[in-house]
């Protein structure tokens, strides 16, 4: 049967030849709307089909592999649209595999975007300074231009001397001088260039702080003197649709000529799109946004700068540009004020980008005396461990699994989606709560309130929940064995093919596969730490963070519980939300904490986990949960951890002698 999958939700399955859209959707599970039943009327159920190889699904998607188009479709959906892959789901039906996209105006149900500002003092030295002048009238015995008199007048009221002007700013000159009756205001970028003049006086100029993550993208609006936020909002990054991860974007522009124009145009498309939010959110005029900063993973970061990302597809993984990176926004085709400019953060290596040293700027280890282990969990978790003495940074390509992809009726973090987990030691039965419902699965009024709704799969969080708390209660063994039915927890688990599911609820199986994806995914982020803990000598961390929107809510316990992080103090465990973000406004609004993150990525040590020849040892003693060798007392005062299975204890014991004997006898 031909192969579906549906972005940004990344449920996919096999369909029957045959199959409409809209009903291929309907069937395993994907939010997409219709209000006329059907019948071609609504275009509600409107897609886009992708065209191209698609090498993490295993598809070659096209629009041939859909039945033509019809009449219905004809007279709803423009020329323009067709060409451009836009099909009906209720007309379409699918003769092959396929990658289709379902934009936001066909979701029933928005994707949440948790990317909200986090509080942080912020000591504002940004980089426009405003300067309010008078100009000398022209006189016909001078022969200087109205450009020369402004720049006279600036150096004279100001210690600002061999000014240049932004070329697009010349236009607004002469126009702005009559109106402010030669009053006006200059902005002035870097003590060194023109980049805006506006008759009268101007109080207040802003900037716009983006991180474009390979999930999703935040933005936030703030006034540059004082860095306060006036709007943040976030939206699906567009490239989904070209693949869920950054290998699977990077195999993409490799297999389709031309492809990385297609995804830069699509990140800026989505950029400017929420740009125009947060403006219209704040009632603000473009006109006076003056200045941006952009972060992201390396992948994201080239993209957006209209670089293609294939040497980051293989060792070295050599980066185009690695410095900070600074041009006017235009070049970026970004829609700011005329001369407004952006700055992008120093990438740290070749998988660890300017989020993370964004994330380093906001969490500032470099300051700290105590061992600092920070993770911006994603689809490439990026990790930074130390202290004032020295730091180490990482990427570890965890694939999307944390998200909800690959995971049967896995789905990301929407309404209707299961994200909190707790099962009963003795019976298996599983409670849980929903996105968009308030109470738990087995409190009074859940029903009701849920009806609305349904359950329509489980995210990221729940996912993580669900697996630490089958091990906690014995549903699965430390290697992630679901065990066969028996006992009082019989009824929860079933056959499903040669292996076995747990029964969650009537919507959601965990499988096997599920949990071997969420163990391999976890095994790769702790053994990425166990390597950096490794080289700076150390067996303990003192703090950990979790950054990032997805980072933001997982619950540390759980984390600790399935072995994604070390041992630690829980209290020492917290999130730091979108910290990537935080670090891109602070340097919105710091002409001096850029160049302060400039200098620590010079000496952070990059390691590159994939050339390690230790990694696959900590990778495999990480797949078992929560670890195979590590203890974790710190977790242990909290939480009853599974004593080993009959017949695991030997091979545990075997293995921690052969650690003991290969640091010459003395155990850390």
């Amino acid at each position: 049967m031909p192969k579906v999958v549906f972005t940004p939700s990344g449920i996919r399955g096999e369909v029957p030849a045959g199959t409409d859209l809209l009903a291929a959707a309907r069937l395993l599970g994907v939010d997409l709307a219709s209000l006329c039943g059907g019948h071609g009327l609504c275009t509600r159920c409107k897609v886009k089909i992708m065209d191209g190889e698609f090498a993490k699904h295993q598809v070659n998607s096209s629009q041939g592999h859909l039945t033509g188009v019809n009449a219905a479709e004809r007279e709803r959906l423009s020329e323009a649209a067709r060409k451009l892959g836009y099909r009906l789901g209720c007309q379409a039906r699918v003769e092959g595999d396929l990658v289709v996209d379902v934009p936001p105006e066909s979701q029933t149900q928005q994707q949440v975007v948790r990317k909200a500002a986090t509080q942080v003092a912020i000591q504002a030295a940004p980089s426009i300074r405003l300067v309010v002048t008078t100009v000398a009238e022209p006189v016909l015995e001078s022969p200087d231009g109205d450009l020369q008199r402004l720049l006279d007048a600036v150096e004279f009221e100001t210690d600002l001397a061999g000014l240049t002007v932004d070329p697009m700013v010349l236009r607004d000159l002469q126009p702005a001088l009559r109106a402010g009756r030669w009053t006006v205001t200059v902005a002035v970028h870097e003590a060194a260039r023109v980049i805006a003049i506006w008759p009268g006086r101007v109080a207040t100029v802003y900037g716009i702080a983006v991180d474009i993550g390979s999930t999703t993208i935040a933005g936030h609006l703030c006034a540059l003197h004082s860095g306060e936020v006036l709007a943040s909002g976030g939206l699906m990054n567009p490239q989904i649709r070209f693949g869920e991860d950054l290998m699977s974007r990077v195999s993409y522009a490799m297999m389709n000529p031309g492809g990385d124009l297609e995804m830069t145009t699509a990140v800026r498309d989505g950029v400017n799109g929420l740009v125009d939010r947060l403006l219209a959110e704040a009632g603000v005029g473009r006109e006076v946004v003056l200045d941006s900063v952009f972060v992201g993973n390396p992948v994201m970061h080239h993209l957006f700068l209209g670089l293609d990302p294939v040497e980051l597809g293989g060792a070295p993984f050599a980066l185009a540009t690695q410095q900070a990176f600074e041009c006017a926004a235009r070049d970026l085709g970004v829609r700011l004020a005329p001369g407004a400019r952006s700055y992008l953060l120093p990438c740290i290596a070749g998988h660890v980008g300017a989020d993370a040293a964004a994330v380093t700027l906001a969490q500032s280890p470099y300051q700290q005396d105590e061992v600092t282990l920070v993770i911006d969990v994603g689809t490439n978790a990026e990790i930074v461990l130390g202290n004032r003495h020295a730091l180490v940074a990482a990427s570890s390509p965890t694939g999307p699994a944390f998200e909800g992809a690959q995971i049967r009726h896995g789905q990301r973090a929407a309404v209707g989606a299961i994200e909190r987990v707790r099962i009963d030691r003795q019976t298996w039965r599983a409670r849980y709560k929903v996105i968009g419902v308030e109470l738990w699965s087995d409190e009074p009024g859940f029903a009701q309130q849920a009806a609305d709704i349904g359950v329509t799969g489980i995210c990221g969080s729940g996912i993580i929940e669900a697996v630490a708390e089958m091990r906690l209660a014995g549903v699965v063994t430390a290697d992630g064995l679901i065990r066969p039915p028996g006992g009082a927890g019989a009824a929860q688990v079933e056959p499903d093919g040669k292996t076995f599911a747990y029964r969650l609820c009537d919507a959601v199986r965990i499988t096997q596969n599920d949990v071997r994806a969420i163990q391999l995914a976890k095994a790769t982020l702790y053994a990425s730490i166990r390597l950096l803990m490794e080289k700076l000598g150390i067996e303990r961390v003192e703090k950990i963070y979790f950054a990032g929107a997805f980072g933001s809510h997982i619950d540390p316990l759980y984390a600790m519980a399935l072995g994604m992080i070390p041992d630690c103090d829980l209290a020492q465990v917290q999130s730091v939300g979108n910290a990537a973000g935080t670090g891109a406004r602070i340097a919105l609004s710091s002409v001096a904490a850029r160049r302060e993150i400039e200098k620590e990525v010079v000496r952070t040590r990059k390691i590159e986990t994939a050339t390690e020849p230790n990694f696959q040892a900590h990778f495999v003693a990480a797949m078992a949960i929560p670890h195979q060798t590590d203890m974790f007392p710190r977790l242990s005062r909290v939480l009853v951890l599974p004593a080993p299975e009959a017949g695991e204890r030997g091979d545990l014991l075997a293995l921690r002698r052969r650690r003991r004997s290969s640091r010459g006898g003395r155990s850390k």
